[in-house]
């Protein structure tokens, strides 16, 4: 950014709009930029004028300096005719609201905005989020320019390339962005909940429901239950199933747990047969028990396949990798005989039965069991996983000691 040409918009609110050089138009209360390019350009301005606000065409315009004050001069004076989609209005919908630091994975206030208007037009360039901006819009530039000139120093100033940032409080306006929260979609989903947990909850749902399903989902996983239930609640049962359908199942069953049972029922009946089936088994559990924990995602082999067809199976059907490392082998009838390790699998001569590799030391946990001692039964055996039965010996699901965990820390 050339220094001689930036502007902050602080420094242009309030500032007289005279046309012709002569006459002045009124005051300028707010500067519309197009955000559909690369660098947003200013393209409008708000004026108050004698007769009311208007809205005029910033092209023909041009801020002025005049020492430590500014002016707009504006060589002809027109209506602004401007698109329906990306524009936002610098202080009506940033300044002083919430942006997201991209780079730095968190929130930030945005205490003023900076602008280049070094060539034919103005473009929003950068955020001040420094205390130096935060005293500049509450009108006491002087006392930071008192501190610089009494402790030979500056006051902390911290400029966001534009570019580097995404506004997300748009909860309360009107605002159609084609590409709104696309820069987000970098940021890892436990980060992006950090982000939405210190929203507030207009723009906490907003922010949500602008994500597809498989994002949301993801993201949905890494939140608080309170906060998981409050964005629940507030979006379309209809958009509820989409993104509770792309969680496993047993993490769908955890936040329907915290809503009430009529929304709950309500959300089931919108999501797909098999996905509700099986969510609705997992809720039927008691709390404390094996089954309200145990996930439905595991991945397992009949004891007589060989090692070689198993990894093809794994490579055809690609698992997430927290199922993947710990491998389960049923008997005919479907009743579990083993645990496998993904490792042992892969260094076995590829004619090796599973039934020659399995261990079956390992005892299967059954759903109706206690989860009292979970964690030091998992951690004793140095678990990342174990198998669970039904009365039958029947393998229904597995045990991720991550949930495990989680789970322990709640309930300190």
């Amino acid at each position: 950014m050339n220094p001689d040409s930036t502007i902050y918009l602080t420094k242009l609110l309030g500032t007289a709009v005279v046309e012709g050089g002569r006459s002045v138009l009124g005051k300028m209360r707010d500067l519309v930029v197009d955000v559909a390019g690369q660098r947003p350009r200013v393209v409008a301005a708000l004026v108050s004028a004698p007769g009311g606000e208007r809205l005029i065409d910033f092209g023909p315009c041009k801020p002025l300096r005049r020492g430590r004050s500014y002016s707009i001069a504006a060589k002809a004076v027109r209506e602004a005719f401007l698109p329906a989609e990306n524009l936002l209005y610098l202080k009506r919908h940033l300044l002083g609201k919430q942006i997201v630091d991209v780079d730095g994975r968190k929130l930030v206030r945005v205490n003023d905005l900076v602008l280049d208007c070094s060539s034919q037009a103005c473009y929003l360039v950068a955020v001040d989020v420094g205390t130096e901006g935060r005293l500049r819009a509450l009108g006491l530039a002087w006392l930071a320019r008192a501190a610089a000139k009494l402790f030979r120093r500056k006051l902390p100033s911290k400029l966001v390339l534009w570019n580097e940032v995404e506004a997300v409080d748009f909860s309360t306006t009107q605002i159609k962005l084609s590409k709104a929260y696309s820069k987000l979609d970098g940021i890892h989903p436990s980060d992006l909940a950090d982000i939405l947990e210190e929203l507030d909850h207009a723009s906490r749902v907003a922010l949500f429901s602008s994500l597809d399903e498989e994002r949301a989902a993801d993201v949905l996983e890494e939140l608080e239950p309170d906060a998981q239930a409050a964005i629940i609640e507030n979006i379309s049962e209809e958009k509820a199933a989409d993104v509770l359908e792309k969680m496993p199942a047993d993490e769908a069953a955890d936040v329907l747990d915290e809503l009430g049972p009529k929304k709950a029922e309500s959300i089931l009946a919108e999501m797909e047969d098999s996905s509700s089936s099986e969510v609705r088994s997992l809720m039927a559990y008691p709390d404390h028990t094996v089954g309200a924990l145990m996930s439905t995602d595991y991945v397992f082999f009949n004891q007589s396949m060989k090692a070689g067809d198993a990894i093809a199976e794994l490579r055809a059907e690609k698992p997430e990798a927290e199922v993947a490392y710990s491998l389960y082998v049923l008997d005919m009838r479907g009743r579990y005989v083993g645990t496998v390790s993904l490792r042992d699998i892969v260094v076995a001569d590829p004619e090796t039965r599973l039934g020659q590799l399995m261990n079956s030391v390992i005892e299967p946990l059954k759903d109706t069991d206690e989860d009292s001692n979970l964690s030091e039964l998992m951690i004793k055996y140095k678990l990342h996983s174990a198998p669970v039965v039904d009365a039958e010996k029947r393998l229904i699901g597995t045990i991720v000691i991550e949930d495990v965990l989680e789970r322990a820390t709640r309930r300190r």
